[in-house]
């Protein structure tokens, strides 16, 4: 008990122990650049030169945007999701590369691999960040631990790939950390040295205070950091709608602060098309690629969905549309309630509609073993059958590691990775590339 009370503060909030540490507990970690770093640690011909990575092939590279960019670009002016046009007028030496997702994915374990050789990794929170709790020698000499993390990446997976290291009494106050210096940077928040290093943070560079929020923060006369940190709990609550605003409190003032278990609530995919695709016949036919993705995810993750959704993003307009499924996970029934959203589409939209991005989601989800067996819907002969066909394909594909045999017609559209867009919050398996 000694031990521990040294260090962090112990008291009653309710029903409820909340723990204020009195010494960092907290690394959070963000690689500089990730996608373009990596893209020029791997190609010797892009070190040093502003990189602009792009979701297509250079010949119709003036139709999209540049997804991210190294930190030569950074300094130039170029930001991340900058169109195209914009970040030539800026940077006109900027070299265009399109996206690797299987590069992104490999390069992302092995860093994972490095820094698990000096310090258990806690969570990891998207392709580019993660955060650890600190045991007690790394607590006295974060500054030691920084430079181990930093010389093991640099000499074995190489020094073109940078990141940058926050540490604090608590997950978001080392991630508000980690972008104080950057990139390649290391800063320390010591619990005895807040809130001043706090104070001059803008409120948008807060994890989990967007764009409405701020607007709400405004009304309520919270423009700054420091008036934020006056504010009472409860009026954070209110602020928010929910208990997260008097969860931002408590970490704002160096509480320990618990993430809240999370559920997973869809499985989706969507999609970029380049100009070849966009019309209504291959936008449908990359959709029906996209659910059949993320129908495999979904079974393999063991649920059900009881919803899906079709979205299309439309020069000048967006549409969607919605069919409910009785609990499927097989392609034969995904993709038929896909046919019946895309019959519907193809009468509102019009033949000669321009889709820029489309894009599936299955909702509704219902865990494998909860699931509510319906004697006239769910689970006649029709469909035992083809959840039977459905877990043969994906044994045979599994096996052979790529796909053998599909449902269908399966012509991915240009620039391929189709299903293996490195989302912020999911890394993509080996399968997500078949």
């Amino acid at each position: 008990m000694f031990l521990f009370r040294s260090f962090c503060r112990v008291f009653q909030k309710g029903d409820m122990k909340m723990r204020k540490p009195e010494t960092i507990e907290s690394l959070y970690l963000d690689f500089d650049g990730f996608f373009a770093s990596v893209m020029q640690q791997a190609m010797p011909a892009l070190r040093g030169r502003p990189v602009g990575v792009i979701p297509f092939e250079s010949d119709v590279a003036d139709s999209t945007v540049v997804i991210a960019c190294s930190k030569e670009a950074k300094a130039m002016g170029c930001q991340n999701v900058m169109p195209v046009p914009e970040a030539r007028r800026i940077c006109p030496e900027i070299v265009l590369v399109t996206q690797r997702p299987d590069l992104f994915r490999r390069a992302h374990n092995t860093l994972l691999n490095e820094i698990a050789c000096e310090i258990p990794i806690e969570t990891v929170k998207s392709i580019d960040e993660l955060c650890c709790r600190l045991d007690p020698g790394d607590r006295r000499a974060p500054e030691d631990l920084a430079d181990r993390l930093k010389h093991r990446i640099s000499d074995n997976v190489g020094p073109y790939i940078t990141c940058s290291i926050g540490f604090a009494a608590n997950r978001l106050l080392a991630k508000t950390a980690c972008k104080m210096d950057k990139p390649n940077g290391t800063t320390i928040w010591h619990p005895g040295d807040m809130p001043a290093p706090l104070l001059s943070v803008p409120l948008e560079d807060i994890s989990g205070i967007g764009a409405r929020l701020q607007v709400r923060l405004e009304r309520a006369g919270i423009t700054s950091m420091q008036a934020l940190l006056a504010t009472q709990p409860k009026q954070l609550r209110n602020l928010w709608g929910n208990v997260n605003g008097e969860r931002m409190w408590y970490a704002l003032h160096g509480y320990d602060v618990k993430a809240v278990p999370t559920s997973r609530g869809m499985y989706g995919h969507g999609r970029v098309l380049s100009p070849g695709w966009r019309t209504p016949d291959k936008a449908e036919a990359c959709s029906r690629l996209l659910l059949m993705k993320a129908a495999r995810r979904m079974r393999r993750d063991g649920y059900y969905a009881r919803r899906l959704y079709l979205w299309l993003d439309i020069r000048g307009r967006g549409w969607f549309g919605e069919h409910t499924l009785p609990s499927v996970h097989d392609d034969h029934a995904c993709l038929a309630a896909l046919k019946t959203i895309w019959a519907r589409a193809r009468h509102q939209i019009g033949r000669k509609s321009q889709i820029i991005r489309a894009g599936v989601t299955l909702l509704d989800l219902v865990p494998a073993r909860n699931r509510q067996l319906d004697l006239l819907t769910d689970d006649d002969g029709a469909c035992q059958r083809w959840e039977t066909l459905t877990h043969t394909i994906d044994g045979l594909n599994s096996r052979f590691g790529k796909r053998v045999v599909t449902l269908g017609e399966w012509t991915p559209p240009p620039g391929g990775f189709t299903g293996g867009k490195i989302a912020f919050t999911r890394i993509p398996s080996a399968e997500d590339f078949w």
